[in-house]
């Protein structure tokens, strides 16, 4: 049996949604589906070497910031990028930085982003695979 394919665009760049987008990674690893992550506009700032670690901005509730991230804290969860790093490790997961969002933040090769990602590509690559996923979210 062929293993199930689900595309993820992801957009945000705030710690709340890559977070979640981490969580939804692990179910994918759970059902060994393969994964293809597109980092799109403000993602692509999130995975810049330089913001990875900082990135503590919320999209959602912002003014319980304080109170999401005391609650990650508490609750033992891993930090997106350990929670991508993991679904990686678990299944095949391609992480690829769109040009265009890479150059908007300054980002023109792959070395400018965390070691997560695999490549930099256009977004004809994003609406191909997406056209043949089982699965497309957008986040």
């Amino acid at each position: 049996m062929e293993k199930k394919k689900l595309c993820l665009a992801l957009y945000t760049g705030s710690v709340d949604k890559l977070t979640a987008a981490g969580v939804i990674l692990g179910g994918a690893a759970a059902e060994d589906m393969d994964v293809e992550i597109f980092i799109l506009l403000q993602a692509a700032f999130a995975f810049k070497k330089e913001n990875a670690m900082v990135n503590d901005r919320v999209a959602e509730i912002t003014d319980k910031k304080d109170d999401f991230l005391a609650s990650l804290k508490r609750l033992g969860t891993p930090h997106w990028t350990e929670a991508f790093r993991k679904a990686k490790e678990l299944t095949s997961v391609k992480i690829h930085i769109c040009g265009f969002a890479g150059k908007v933040w300054h980002g023109e090769k792959l070395d400018d982003f965390i070691d997560l990602a695999d490549d930099i590509c256009g977004i004809a690559q994003y609406i191909q695979t997406a056209e043949v996923a089982d699965l497309n979210l957008f986040i």
